[in-house]
């Protein structure tokens, strides 16, 4: 196993196994895993997908997954830390807008394997962005963190649109029409304008009558329309507390919620937790899914 010299705002991993080993797993946004060599099956939440050379993963920030390696296996790890979004460096990029954007991903990705990248195209600008960046490391090393940091700037360009294109929600109703997959995600995408989500502009966008937008989506979902907006709007608060220099007022301004008091009483009704609580113990609740009974 190489690891390669960590620097923020991001950390850069090589490791060639042939068997798993449990690592360290931090609140980061995100790890992006390349394939380098090998075959094998990755597992989170007990679902099952086969690796190649190639593959490339997204891992979720919580310690519920793992790879059963077959053959020799090198990976390449690069990790989205925290302090990507909150560093002062000299990038040129607005990091409020891409916050939004890699706390939208994060936040309704569902932690399902298998191979997020939906184009050969994109696969092939991943494979080659990413080489640089192990040259870069290597013989460079600190004098190259603003370069690196642009190149995971693109990569986190291809990532989201390809999570984009495909279908991270989870719908009850396995029979459902598109419908509902459109409304998840016209509602998330939507998450902090309360004037698009409301029962008449739902039912208007997806062309049904206002007496049935609330009974479809409980069908399909099996929650309330209510209920969702609220726990997807509380996802997106709990990633900006854990990940971000955000304020508790910035915050319930951006989202919608009528003042800090409102954020926080809604907060502890549905994590059973203050604010404070929360980022002392520093630990997705609502983010959370079904953990993984898999060894990591």
């Amino acid at each position: 196993m190489q690891v390669l010299e960590a620097y923020k705002p991001f950390e850069i991993q090589e490791m060639e196994l042939s068997e798993w080993k449990q690592r360290p797993v931090k609140n980061n946004f995100f790890e992006l895993v390349l394939i380098e060599s090998g075959e094998g099956t990755q597992c989170i939440n007990y679902n099952f997908y086969d690796y190649k050379k190639d593959s490339i993963f997204l891992l979720p920030p919580l310690k519920c997954h793992s790879f059963n390696i077959e053959k020799r296996t090198k990976f390449v790890f690069l990790k989205f830390t925290n302090s990507f979004f909150k560093s002062s460096n000299k990038m040129t990029l607005d990091k409020s807008e891409w916050f939004k954007e890699a706390a939208y991903i994060l936040s309704n990705y569902n932690q399902l394997p298998g191979d997020i990248i939906k184009s050969d195209a994109d696969r092939e600008h991943l494979k080659q962005l990413t080489a640089i960046i192990l040259r870069e490391t290597r013989n460079y090393g600190e004098v190259s963190v603003s370069l690196i940091s642009s190149l995971m700037v693109s990569i986190l360009e291809v990532v989201i649109r390809n999570i984009k294109k495909g279908s991270h929600y989870e719908i009850v109703n396995t029979t459902s029409d598109d419908r509902a997959t459109k409304m998840l995600t016209y509602i998330n995408e939507n998450i902090a304008k309360s004037d698009l989500l409301k029962v008449d502009r739902l039912a208007e966008t997806f062309m049904m009558s206002a007496t049935y937008v609330s009974e479809f989506f409980r069908k399909q979902v099996g929650m309330s329309l209510r209920e969702y907006i609220i726990k997807a709007k509380l996802r997106l608060v709990e990633i900006r507390l854990l990940n971000s220099d955000f304020t508790l007022t910035e915050i319930a301004d951006e989202l919608g919620f009528t003042d800090v008091s409102h954020l926080s009483k809604t907060f502890k009704r549905y994590t059973g937790s203050s604010v404070r609580e929360f980022k002392n113990a520093g630990e997705y609740m609502l983010l959370k899914r079904a953990s993984c009974g898999v060894s990591v």
